[in-house]
């Protein structure tokens, strides 16, 4: 396995999936990646050089990725929570934050349903 800013990426997939599998690159960026290092977009990653391995990772040092951005994304939050704004509010909640309606959906930032017992009368 070739290992890319930390991650081992897959040896018998095509190097422009496998270097998706680096939080941070995506389908263009990888092949905006792969067109800097001048490496073939079709070529395994079993069949790169250590030379071309070299210049896919010297590409990606260019770009803000993996636990640089992960650490620049908790920060936005945490900014956004401590200044007390309507996002970090909904953050500090875990509400959806980009004004969906909450009155029957986002279950997934909402969590499992939590249904109160019925009292007998």
């Amino acid at each position: 396995m070739a290992r890319i800013a930390g991650v081992d990426i897959p040896r018998d997939k095509r190097v422009v999936v496998s270097l998706t599998y680096v939080f941070g690159i995506g389908k263009s960026l990888a092949a905006d990646i792969l067109a800097d290092a001048g490496v073939s977009e079709s070529t395994r990653v079993r069949d790169l050089t250590e030379d071309e391995l070299a210049k896919i990772r010297q590409a990606v040092e260019k770009h803000n990725v993996e636990g640089d951005l992960r650490r620049e994304n908790s920060l936005n939050i945490k900014r956004l929570i401590e200044i007390g704004s309507y996002r970090g509010i909904r953050h500090r909640r875990g509400l959806p934050l980009r004004g969906q309606k909450t009155k029957n959906n986002s279950r997934t930032r909402k969590g499992p349903r939590r249904t109160v017992a019925n009292k007998r009368k």
